[in-house]
């Protein structure tokens, strides 16, 4: 059976980073947890539940980070995994299937199945949200800041939607909230370098089909309440984005400067 690395990158993840770990245990040949020099005991934690830390800043690249990440993999697979995701048992044995099938020709993604205060979001566009995870180290790397791509010589497939990742993707409102404004800012900041422009129907008319898609044709009421919720966030998200990008650029000039200058 081919070997695999299992690659974490982290900071400041006590809370989460063991249970990250655990969940990987039955595949792993190693895991790897690149720690972007966190100050809480994650490296800790890490270490003593059998992973290799390497300490490296992230700087804000999150496709170099996980470049470095590759590069420190001692076996021919590599799997990624977020501290705020857990493998279930049906994934770790699809992975271990394919480990032992050790087809280079193929990279492997996984569906994702998000939890938010204790409830599975199965609609609106949450699941199966693949994402590609395993796949031969040599000749692998990856590009992207925020939103990164991975580049290999592979086809992909697809594990089946019963063999997913568990994924934690919000803390609490803080945590969603201080995503929307980190997102939000890059996504407007990557269209201005694109050459885009916003107006005022950008607005309104893109939020509204943004819930309205969220909400009623990918069946985020489904979802119940926290569908409703998260659909009617996903509004101001869009237009968070547009407004941003309108005013990407201008200063906010306080009217009175002139004047208390004088």
């Amino acid at each position: 059976m081919a070997k695999v690395s299992v690659l974490i990158l982290a900071k400041n993840e006590e809370k989460f980073i063991g249970a990250c770990i655990k969940s990987v245990a039955a595949f792993a040949d190693e895991v790897i947890v690149i720690d972007d020099f966190s100050t809480d005991a994650t490296a800790q934690i890490s270490a003593d539940l059998g992973a290799r830390v390497v300490q490296h800043g992230l700087n804000g690249d999150w496709g170099g980070q996980q470049t470095f990440a590759i590069k420190q993999a001692r076996f021919d697979w590599v799997f990624f995994i977020d501290a705020d995701e857990r493998s279930t048992p049906a994934l770790s044995a699809e992975i271990k299937k394919i480990l032992a099938r050790d087809d280079k020709s193929i990279a492997w993604r996984t569906a994702r199945l998000s939890y938010f205060w204790g409830q599975p979001l199965r609609h609106g566009g949450w699941f199966p949200d693949y994402v590609t995870r395993l796949f031969p180290t040599a000749g692998s790397y990856v590009t992207g800041f925020v939103h990164p791509q991975i580049h290999h010589t592979c086809a992909e497939k697809d594990f089946p939607e019963s063999a997913y990742l568990v994924h934690y993707p919000y803390r609490d409102w803080n945590h969603y909230f201080n995503k929307l404004n980190f997102y939000t800012t890059l996504a407007a900041k990557k269209a201005h370098e694109q050459g885009k422009t916003a107006g005022l129907l950008d607005m309104i008319l893109h939020p509204l089909w943004a819930s309205f898609r969220m909400y009623v044709l990918r069946g985020g009421f489904l979802d119940g309440r926290i569908g409703f919720v998260l659909a009617g966030f996903h509004y101001f998200y869009t237009m968070a984005k547009y407004v941003k990008l309108f005013y990407y650029g201008k200063e906010n000039v306080h009217v009175t400067e002139a004047a208390d200058d004088v």
